[in-house]
């Protein structure tokens, strides 16, 4: 297993678990190419803080990976909500590009 997710990992359910845990862990999942594991990362990641828009574009870009298009248009879509809220200019506008590349692929299936 890589050594980074390991150590990760460990971590889990101690004192520095939290959203940005699960951020790091899902980001070196996706590295490894296991974006349905990343997923599930991000997914902890934003139930721990729904205002991280960063997790929320992750979680949309894993699950697309892992060919689940609706729950990444969802993930997208809560992603630039909770963005705008927050005043995340660039990141609501990169999530709205990938949520309009969804549509539209998923217009054309």
């Amino acid at each position: 297993m890589n050594p980074r997710i390991e150590s990760l990992e460990k971590m889990l359910d101690g004192p520095r678990d939290g959203a940005l845990l699960r951020f790091s862990l899902g980001n070196e999942y996706l590295k490894a190419g296991d974006p349905a594991q990343a997923a599930k990362c991000f997914q902890a990641a934003v139930d721990r803080d729904h205002h991280y828009s960063a997790a929320w574009k992750a979680l949309g870009k894993a699950l697309a990976e892992a060919g689940a298009h609706r729950d990444a248009l969802a993930a997208y879509e809560r992603g630039i909500a909770v963005a705008e809220a927050r005043g995340d200019i660039q990141a609501a506008k990169e999530m709205t590009v990938f949520a309009r590349r969804i549509r539209r692929a998923l217009e054309e299936a």
